[in-house]
């Protein structure tokens, strides 16, 4: 207990040191792709995860929650993002047998369609065309070391696109989940992107980390339904903090409902969403999730996920 107080104590000091300047460093980080949610369920509770963190997806939201898939899970997600891009993530979490805690390989993928190469002499295109994209591959790791408490990381290789130009680098993600008990109360805390500095066209330039500690408990539960709520503090390198808060309701653990709310962010805002599930066998379910984010006048924002368990 000890060891995990210490832990504790120097995740909660670490936001007060990164932001010693105390303003925002927007547009000064490298690598926002990184910072965009890949998961309906979490987005559609406002992104407030980290203290939820209970599938195959807290490889991006906080890797100590891995442990919560028992079996095996395949995760799809996919999201229609601004200026005709796209990103699309696929996850597989598994438990071997030989060794104690879960596993998960991701691919994060942020692409667009190929775009037209345009001159000062040739501004409707000259016939051919350019690739612009960026894709992260992920391995991760999560076990408990006490009944209650439980840690993670994941390690990625990133690569990142623009035409003829490429570079590559790396990150780690840290995650932490400690269960209280009451009220199935859980406290998550997660530090993402920490990664060394890279040079894109001359320019040198860093990942966005960014620290998150969250809280989710079931405000009601019974045998048929529950009302899940998560709240969440995030501390950005390059920007100012923001908040996020969600609701998710539950019936006969097969059909959902959520919402949410992004506070102080530039764009996001209200956020919404629903899942359904069904069983395909005595061991296997599958689950397909829709959320929906206002992002003010980058539109509504729609993603989709869906997952089997097995």
């Amino acid at each position: 207990m000890k060891r995990i107080a210490i832990l504790l104590t120097i995740l909660l000091a670490l936001p007060t040191a990164a932001n010693a300047a105390g303003f925002a460093k927007v547009g000064t980080f490298g690598g926002q792709f990184l910072k965009i949610g890949v998961s309906a369920r979490a987005t559609a509770m406002g992104s407030a995860f980290t203290g939820v963190a209970d599938d195959a997806t807290a490889v991006f939201y906080n890797p100590g929650g891995l442990v919560n898939v028992l079996g095996n899970e395949v995760s799809l997600n996919h999201v229609v993002w601004a200026a005709d891009t796209k990103l699309s993530t696929a996850i597989i979490a598994f438990n071997p047998r030989s060794i104690p805690g879960t596993f998960a390989f991701s691919v994060r993928s942020f692409w667009m369609d190929p775009q037209l190469v345009r001159t000062a002499y040739n501004p409707e295109g000259t016939g051919q065309t350019f690739d612009s994209g960026s894709t992260t591959f992920g391995l991760s790791y999560a076990r408990f070391f006490t009944d209650k408490f439980s840690a993670g990381f994941t390690l990625n290789y990133l690569h990142m696109g623009l035409a003829e130009t490429a570079v590559n680098t790396g990150s780690f993600d840290f995650g932490i989940m400690y269960r209280i008990g009451i009220k199935d109360l859980k406290l998550g805390m997660a530090i993402q992107n920490l990664g060394g500095n890279f040079v894109f066209d001359e320019r040198e330039s860093k990942l966005p980390m960014s620290f998150k500690v969250g809280v989710s408990f079931n405000a009601f539960r019974n045998e048929n339904q529950r009302l899940g709520v998560a709240l969440e503090f995030a501390h950005p390198a390059d920007n100012l903090e923001h908040a996020n808060a969600g609701l998710e309701y539950e019936l006969n653990n097969m059909f959902f409902v959520r919402g949410g709310y992004h506070i102080n962010y530039d764009t996001d805002g209200a956020s919404f969403g629903f899942g359904a599930a069904i069983p395909t066998g005595e061991a296997t379910r599958m689950q397909a999730d829709y959320s929906g984010v206002d992002m003010g006048p980058l539109g509504l924002v729609h993603r989709l996920s869906l997952s089997v368990m097995f």
